[in-house]
């Protein structure tokens, strides 16, 4: 059995594929494995992944024969894996010399289900660290504790898988797979899942991972409809947590969550194309009425004035345009 294996999914990556697979090969050892998922991609990255299976060592070529999306390579990868401990690296981001031998030797060293680490942030030239928004460092605990406050970022609000590394324990109770065919927010009902169900985990700081923001592929940077995905990420997000024992107390944080989302959606409304603007409308409102109502009254109550009024008209725009209501 190998110590760790790494997912790394590609999707028409071939400008920054290199830098990952040359930061795989700084961080490669005999017991690492490196999972290589081909997402069907359609430029030069199916010919840098055969050249990294022959050349880096632990290097294993996944290829889709059809385009699933990232939730769904990180599963192909996950159902191929062998190692005790799993990791994640998307195809254009990369990994400091090092950092996955030093992640390794944190968790084996704390002994917990999953740690988190700090990431830097890469947009252009500039580099920005990002902390896991967790107090304690190399502290275990129960990842549970970790979900509030309502009211203030924490730990399930920091959902990038590649931020960590997991015991293999994890993966055979069924917590690291994601949602088959989400193609943006798949990381979110799956960090709540983690620390809802997993029973330790630690934050650990040391921001060897390199996010590499406004690349042209990603979707972060595509307003067409695969970025409608967040409503039913988030929608799975609210159902989980409302058959969990302790749903009165962590609906709020989960109905908070989901709102901001969607304003910070409508904030940048005018990069979607017209008719996903349109689908994001109608979506959020009936998003809005999906969620318990009683809860969604002391959210709105409790947010700024600005998104709070947003979200109002929003969810006002169901009374407005209901079956037989004046438009």
């Amino acid at each position: 059995m190998p110590k760790l294996s790494v997912v790394v999914p590609f999707y028409n990556v071939q400008t920054y594929a290199p830098d990952a697979l040359k930061s795989l090969e700084l961080n490669a050892r005999d017991d690492f494995e490196f999972l290589l998922v081909d997402d069907c991609s359609t430029d030069g990255t199916p010919g840098l992944l055969e050249r990294a299976a022959r050349e880096l060592p632990g290097a294993v070529h996944l290829r889709h024969g059809r385009n699933g999306g990232l939730a769904t390579a990180r599963n192909t990868g996950l159902d191929a894996a062998n190692g005790e401990y799993l990791a994640f690296l998307d195809g254009d981001d990369w990994l400091a010399p090092g950092h996955l031998a030093r992640t390794l030797a944190a968790i084996e060293a704390l002994n917990c289900d999953f740690v988190r680490t700090d990431h830097v942030k890469c947009t252009g030239r500039s580099r920005t660290v990002q902390r896991v928004p967790y107090g304690p460092e190399a502290v275990v605990a129960d990842p549970r504790t970790a979900i509030l406050p309502a009211d203030r970022a924490t730990s399930v609000d920091y959902p990038y898988a590649w931020a960590g590394m997991y015991h293999r324990r994890l993966l055979d109770r069924g917590l690291l797979h994601f949602t088959h065919g989400l193609r943006t927010a798949e990381d979110r009902p799956w960090i709540w899942r983690l620390h809802r169900e997993a029973e330790s985990f630690a934050a650990v700081g040391m921001p060897g991972i390199f996010y590499r923001r406004g690349v042209a592929t990603s979707l972060t940077q595509i307003g067409d409809e695969r970025q409608l995905d967040f409503i039913r990420a988030f929608d799975q997000v609210l159902s989980d947590t409302a058959a969990d024992v302790e749903s009165d107390l962590l609906l709020p944080k989960a109905v908070r969550t989901y709102c901001a989302i969607i304003a910070h959606h409508f904030g940048s409304i005018e990069r979607f194309e017209p008719d996903v603007a349109r689908k994001l409308r109608s979506m959020s409102t009936d998003a809005l009425g999906r969620m318990p109502q009683d809860v969604l009254d002391l959210v709105l109550d409790s947010m700024d004035v600005e998104r709070s009024a947003l979200l109002r008209r929003v969810r006002g725009r169901r009374r407005t345009t209901a079956p037989g209501a004046n438009a």
